[in-house]
């Protein structure tokens, strides 16, 4: 019996084959990068912006071909997904978003599209072209969270709030055809265990259909690493992030598809911790103590929370007053 509910199985059910990523620069940029909120970024964010190890990209036909022939002779792949995850891939006029989202859709082996961006970049003309993808392929569209408390993303810098989240989510699930998935990071220094569950109710109650859990790690370049040098982070153990992990998936709806349980990036931008670069074992390790506890994805979730009960629900509350 699995536990939660893998992403893996997800596609292989849906597609009978095997189904790999290729992850694309699409030539956006990020408006915390840019100035418009900030020209730091995100503090975890690396000069690629989390996407493929280049500045200077090939066009997006070439990178796609060149992909998925690796994944081909690699894993044996038999169908792709078009993932746009480099910076964020809705910052821009709508007209430039079709012409790129385009080059992709005439691919017959590639069966979604997954954009990764911003909760706050998201306006309506945006959408509309979003809502003309989705017509041709199936769509996800990854809206960065990362935690639903305020001082996380403070302390993250991400420039956004957790109402610019929910109100993301809400107008693009309006929109025929899209599925929504979301990004978590575990781990964050001043979140303990009820942190992390009313981050997963949140989710939870809220039209996504998918989420990726990341434990917080440190990249080359990056304010965190500039950070962590000085010995101001306290990066959480293997055994922790375990520990949160399985709390979060407790209270996870459990239709929502886990995409991810790890960090993964090249080990030539890694800093710490280690242990995060183990993939495997850390997702052995998730299952284990899933086992341990005899639980299961969804197992401890309770909707219908009060803003009393919840405390970025009460942030909302105060932000709409």
């Amino acid at each position: 019996m699995e536990r939660y509910r893998k992403y893996s199985r997800y596609l292989r059910e849906k597609y009978g084959a095997r189904v790999h990523r290729v992850p694309l620069q699409g030539g956006f940029y990020c408006p915390n990068r840019d100035g418009r909120l900030s020209s730091s970024g995100c503090i975890f964010c690396d000069v690629y912006g989390s996407g493929p190890l280049t500045l200077r990209p090939a066009p997006l036909g070439e990178q796609l071909r060149k992909g998925m022939e690796g994944a081909r002779r690699r894993y044996g792949a038999k169908y792709f997904i078009a993932y746009f995850q480099a910076f964020t891939n809705t910052y821009h006029r709508p007209e430039v978003l079709r012409e790129r989202f385009s080059q992709v859709l005439n691919v017959p082996e590639v069966v979604e599209v997954s954009i990764g961006t911003r909760p706050d970049c998201l306006p309506e003309e945006t959408l509309d072209v979003l809502e003309e993808v989705a017509r041709q392929k199936t769509l996800w569209v990854e809206i960065g969270l990362e935690s639903s408390h305020l001082p996380s993303l403070k302390w993250l810098r991400r420039n956004h709030g957790l109402a610019d989240f929910v109100d993301a989510v809400i107008r693009t699930s309006r929109r025929r055809g899209i599925n929504i998935a979301t990004h978590v990071i575990l781990g964050l220094p001043g979140e303990g265990r009820e942190e992390v569950k009313e981050t997963a109710r949140i989710i939870s109650s809220l039209p996504v259909k998918g989420v990726k859990i990341h434990p917080l790690h440190v990249l080359r370049n990056t304010e965190l690493e500039r950070i962590y040098l000085r010995g101001e982070l306290r990066l959480p153990s293997m055994e922790e992030f375990v520990s949160q992990a399985v709390d979060f998936l407790e209270n996870l709806r459990e239709d929502i598809v886990v995409m991810r349980i790890s960090g993964e990036r090249s080990r030539e931008l890694f800093v710490a911790p280690e242990w995060a670069l183990k993939k495997q074992e850390v997702l052995r390790r998730v299952e284990e103590e899933m086992e341990r506890r005899d639980t299961r994805q969804g197992a401890k979730l309770k909707l219908g929370l009060s803003a009393d009960e919840c405390s970025p629900l009460r942030e909302i509350v105060r932000f709409q007053e």
